[in-house]
């Protein structure tokens, strides 16, 4: 049986049926490893040991009688911006090569309690600055539809692992589209919670008011039960929204008849592939004929976008980043005459260019004399972004665009100009700037490579989300289409 295909409750009725086991499951996971991963490159750290140990307990406990929480068992991957106590967390950076930290992220803790087997920690943009994980100071993850292509970003590692098999969920961040873009690209699900519904203590920090945690799945009831395991309130971070959260699963109804679904015009025009816009408008046809309610609207405001978000973003990115001297912990550069010029070495070589970059946009944004002109301004067009939402969601349930602007790029393709990369994100920044849930699912296929859609949601409306996203996989097979990898047996 290949394990490597199913989801993760798919998995929980074989175990709960004695039919494999978690230490099975484990080592089928680690023989795919074993012949992709040379190919795809969607891990920084492996954690065979740990991995096997764990499914050791959990298959311990279920031959002993013991009840175990829904994700016990199911081979987890970690985005390697999350803290591991005891394993190495590298940000996709130099100058964090060698750092382990001494305790874990909430998420990880809360994954712990539901005793995930942790399979290592996925590659990343440096900083999870990029939108293709060409820019990991170690190596460029390749997409498993197509491997001379990226699998986005900067989530890229995580997204790749889930589509492989070589995890069957997997974490991610989200700070303009980082789990929704590479999820897009890799065909999978991908789901950015509304911000403060989990907490980020824990979550190395890029630009703290637009930074948010959430899961890579195959389907969307993988993805309900991801969001019960890590959501909710949390102490630590001050950030985190207060409240009792129900259950997710119970959002999981083939049913979206009476659901109002806009689609902004702003998002179906421009540099959009036709390929894309005749994809999400055949979504847009499945809801009708399910039942929901479909007619266009307008975001007036989402052209400002992009050039809000680079300098908001890079802001809070070069205040945030400035920790990384060479003293505490990280790289350190040896040779140095004085303070400053360890502080000038290590940053400098520590940092990888597309970081240094940001570091200088957000350091001059923020500076005398420019930070009313620049970054003020930003903040006021982000009021204006939000309230958009928040005018199109007094008539609507939730909203319909596409992830991306095109199907995976070759690797290379963009490099050279920040400006196409960036607009790679060009359909998914506004809504981190609003603080919203959104979510990208496979919708389709173009050229043999898949296309997500996204769907966009009210603050909390994760629920509506979930119902609108199963109904749809109910009535379409996207998500169950896999890609097979060279050296995959």
């Amino acid at each position: 049986m290949r394990f490597n295909d199913l989801t993760a409750h798919e998995l929980r009725g074989l175990l709960l049926r004695r039919e494999t086991s978690a230490v099975e499951i484990c080592r089928s996971v680690f023989d795919l490893l074993a012949a992709v991963e040379g190919e795809i490159q969607a891990y920084i750290t492996l954690d065979r040991a740990g991995a096997l140990a764990k499914a050791e307990t959990v298959d311990r406990d279920l031959r002993d009688g013991r009840e175990l929480p829904p994700l016990a068992g199911i081979p987890f991957a970690i985005k390697d911006n999350m803290c591991t106590k005891g394993v190495l967390t590298t940000c996709g950076s130099r100058i964090l090569r060698n750092f382990v930290p001494p305790y874990n992220a909430t998420v990880v803790e809360r994954l712990n309690a539901q005793r995930v087997v942790m399979i290592g920690k996925t590659n990343l943009d440096e900083f999870a600055m990029g939108s293709s994980t060409e820019h990991s100071s170690f190596f460029t993850t390749r997409n498993p539809w197509d491997t001379a292509r990226v699998p986005g970003g900067s989530s890229g590692g995580s997204a790749a692992a889930v589509a492989a098999g070589s995890a069957v969920c997997a974490l991610g961040s989200d700070t303009g589209g980082s789990i929704r873009q590479p999820a897009a690209l890799c065909g999978v699900v991908g789901m950015k919670p509304t911000y403060g519904l989990v907490s980020r203590y824990g979550l190395v920090a890029f630009a703290s008011s637009l930074d948010q945690i959430g899961p890579f799945t195959r389907d969307f009831t993988d993805c309900a039960l991801v969001l019960n395991a890590i959501c909710g309130h949390d102490e630590r971070d001050s950030t985190s929204a207060p409240g009792e959260l129900g259950d997710f699963t119970d959002f999981l109804v083939d049913d979206v008849r009476g659901m109002r679904i806009g689609m902004p015009q702003e998002y179906l025009s421009g540099g959009l592939d036709e390929g894309v816009r005749r994809i999400v408008l055949e979504a847009a046809s499945v809801f009708e004929q399910r039942g929901a309610y479909v007619e266009e609207t307008s975001l007036p405001h989402t052209d400002y976008a992009l050039p809000t978000y680079y300098l908001i973003a890079p802001a809070e990115a070069s205040s945030n980043l400035a920790r990384y001297d060479g003293v505490r912990y990280g790289c350190r550069l040896e040779n140095s005459t004085d303070v400053i010029d360890m502080f000038r070495l290590s940053r400098s070589r520590g940092f990888g260019a597309e970081v240094k970059r940001r570091i200088m946009l957000g350091t001059y944004a923020l500076s005398a004399g420019y930070y009313d002109a620049y970054y003020l301004k930003a903040l006021k067009v982000r009021t204006l972004i939000r309230r958009d939402f928040e005018e199109a969601f007094e008539k609507f349930d939730l909203l319909l665009a596409p992830t991306t602007p095109e199907p995976a790029f070759p690797i290379g393709d963009k490099t050279e100009d920040p400006i196409k990369m960036y607009l790679s994100d060009i359909y998914t920044l506004a809504v981190n700037l609003a603080g919203l849930p959104g979510v990208s699912l496979p919708g389709g296929f173009l050229n043999r490579l898949p296309i997500g859609i996204q769907l966009i949601g009210k603050p909390f409306g994760e629920g509506a989300l979930l119902r609108a996203g199963y109904t749809f996989q109910q009535s379409t097979g996207h998500h169950l289409k896999r890609p097979r990898i060279r050296g995959e047996a």
